[in-house]
């Protein structure tokens, strides 16, 4: 048996920084991109290894997307409530990705390897 939370935990670093990445299409928080992708790595780690760790329980593509899904767009959405250093929210541009993300790490965890 593979580890999954291993599985988990690369595809959460790798799939996290890509949706940090992705800051850089809002000019004004390109000033912060660095803290921005440290943070989207941290989030993405921490998806990725509870969706590893469910994955070693229950085998459900349908519940690995779900989960994935709704702590992606749960932590985004904490991110996003915070006001940035210009005042402004950005909960569409963090928490559609951050949907996004989770929902790949979930499902990733499922799946690999097959």
């Amino acid at each position: 048996m593979t580890n999954k939370i291993l599985i988990g935990l690369v595809a959460g670093a790798g799939l996290g920084f890509v949706d940090g990445l992705t800051s850089w299409f809002t000019p004004a928080v390109r000033p912060f991109i660095m803290g921005i992708l440290l943070g989207s790595t941290f989030k993405g780690l921490v998806v990725g290894l509870i969706c590893g760790l469910v994955a070693r329980k229950v085998q459900s593509v349908p519940v690995g997307l779900g989960l994935g899904a709704g702590l992606g767009l749960f932590f985004a959405y904490l991110v996003a409530s915070m006001p940035a250093e210009t005042g402004e929210h950005y909960y569409v541009e963090i928490m559609v990705p951050g949907f996004v993300v989770g929902a790949i790490i979930g499902f990733l965890t499922q799946r690999l390897p097959r």
